[in-house]
């Protein structure tokens, strides 16, 4: 499956552990910040990281990503994330995911990053590719 799922968005607050010296984030803290909002997408179908590896053994690893940065986020902005799903397999997913400045008074949301990251789905006592499990396949395809 290849269509495209609708966004899921998630609102976070950078805080100065997210930022370096100069109080603008941290690159690598976009990678944290994508993470997250998978996770309470995840979340948003009734499933949790831990009680799907307790109940099926499955877990979702990192297989590849790609950032494009462009306009730094600084500490006390508030950021929304967003998740979409470009691609669906049987034991991957490609995620298309975006981090927005949200206006904190007049004016515009501005994208400051744009990643793509692609998940794949493994055995949590052996790490080999595994099927995503049916119940959550199915609540992923109905957003698509």
């Amino acid at each position: 499956m290849s269509a495209a799922s609708s966004p899921f968005d998630w609102k976070i607050r950078v805080y100065y552990e997210d930022t370096d010296t100069g109080g603008v984030v941290f690159y690598a803290n976009y990678l944290k910040f994508f993470e997250r909002a998978r996770t309470e997408w995840l979340r948003s179908f009734g499933f949790q990281q831990q009680q799907l590896a307790a109940t099926t053994g499955a877990i979702f690893v990192v297989k590849n990503t790609n950032v494009d940065y462009l306009s730094p986020a600084r500490l006390d902005d508030e950021l929304r994330l967003t998740v979409v799903v470009e691609k669906l397999r049987n034991a991957s997913m490609q995620f298309t995911q975006e981090a927005w400045r949200l206006p904190s008074g007049d004016g515009e949301p501005r994208l400051l990053a744009r990643g793509s990251i692609t998940v794949v789905c493994v055995d949590q006592a052996t790490f080999r590719l595994r099927p995503i499990p049916d119940e959550l396949l199915t609540c992923i395809k109905k957003t698509t």
